[in-house]
């Protein structure tokens, strides 16, 4: 899994597996996209005004993995 955040744009992308062929796209929200690639796996989910979505209290994105968490600013 891969995150990556564009703070110009102001968008999030989680991508969970290495890009093999060609994806969809589904548009879920006037926010949110996820892509879509074999066999119906997703690919990545796509966040946009990702600041307004993803932060807590303190302004940060935190991702949480295996027990462990990490904090990421979404402050520009």
């Amino acid at each position: 899994m891969k995150l990556s955040y564009d703070p110009k744009g102001n968008v999030a992308y989680i991508r969970f597996h290495e890009k093999l062929g060609q994806v969809t796209t589904l548009k879920i929200s006037d926010d949110v996209n996820i892509d879509i690639a074999a066999r119906d796996r997703v690919y990545g989910v796509e966040l946009l005004n990702a600041n307004e979505r993803l932060t807590g209290d303190h302004g940060a994105l935190i991702v949480e993995s295996g027990g462990a968490h990490r904090e990421i600013s979404l402050v520009a």
